[in-house]
């Protein structure tokens, strides 16, 4: 697996080698096998989606915040008009979980940005999935970036953490991502696939799992996957789930990007048949801005 990862990682535009004309025509057998026909919505319009479960928009509004600026974002994404047909999910700091959750709209979930690896007790500083619960959270975002790189945890650490806090009736948000240097050497698919893989080995019921591809040199960077770079690796995503859990997880599991998503390249970004949505984070500080990439599941829709 890992020296066909390898191999099909020099596909990549942009940042990383071009592809011999194998590879690529890899890449477009892969998507056509994950293609299936487009669902068809009441009201006549298809969803060009691969995955058939619901778009997902996640706001990670990470460490920032004041009581001020809070109650400000609610009021405005309580004004906000967003389509109907789209989960969202915002995730404060932990000392605002409560506040948000007791003022803003029923039509957005909460959720937390990490939690611990088992039941609480003598962890300074940690906040446990029972107590995430109580609060009435019903996501916790796990494996992220900053988590790993900056604070360090590893794959099957985090592993167990997702397989902790479903257990606990905990809906998770789970990242993989490469950095840059990984990309540049291309191990973008041999990085996503181990990150998965402690996922995998840790989770038996996919239920009630997003798997959020963030790009680390796209994070906060302002640079962004193409629209094409991102839908290669969302397909090879749910490739991997294919043959690695089953064909039923690879279909309904969103799979959703993130790497400094905006108001101006989501509709593009959202075109892509793998890419079931976002994980945002600036612009998930910008209420208006927040509503414009929710509602980009317009672009999901094509006239029949």
């Amino acid at each position: 697996m890992a020296a066909a990862a390898s191999s099909l990682a020099s596909q990549f535009m942009g940042l990383r080698r071009e592809a011999p004309p194998s590879t690529e025509l890899f890449v477009q057998t892969v998507q056509f096998k994950l293609r299936h026909s487009s669902t068809r919505c009441p009201n006549g319009r298809v969803i060009a989606m691969a995955g058939t479960g619901k778009f997902f928009v996640g706001g990670n509004w990470k460490c920032n915040g004041t009581m001020d600026s809070v109650t400000k974002l609610v009021a405005d994404l309580n004004d906000a008009k967003l389509e109907n047909d789209v989960d969202v999910v915002v995730a404060p700091p932990y000392i605002y979980l409560d506040k948000v959750k007791q003022s803003l709209t029923d039509l957005i979930e909460i959720s937390a940005q990490n939690s611990w690896v088992g039941k609480g007790g003598a962890f300074t500083g940690e906040i446990s999935a029972e107590q995430l619960i109580d609060l009435g959270c019903k996501w916790v975002i796990l494996g992220h970036s900053e988590r790993r790189h900056i604070i360090g945890e590893d794959d099957q650490f985090i592993g167990k953490k997702a397989a902790y806090a479903l257990s606990q009736n905990l809906k998770v948000i789970a990242c993989i991502g490469e950095k840059l240097e990984e990309r540049e050497a291309g191990k973008t698919f041999d990085v996503c696939f181990q990150q998965l893989k402690a996922f995998a080995d840790s989770i038996s019921d996919w239920t009630n799992v997003v798997i959020a591809y963030e790009p680390v040199w796209a994070i906060g960077t302002g640079k962004v996957a193409t629209p094409q770079q991102a839908q290669e690796v969302h397909a090879a995503v749910r490739d991997w789930l294919k043959k690695h859990v089953s064909a039923e997880v690879a279909s309904f599991t969103r799979i959703i990007y993130g790497g400094s998503v905006n108001g101006s390249n989501c509709a593009e970004l959202a075109k892509q048949e793998d890419i079931d949505g976002f994980l945002v984070g600036g612009a998930s500080l910008k209420g208006p801005e927040f509503a414009t990439i929710v509602n980009s599941v317009t672009s999901k829709k094509v006239a029949a």
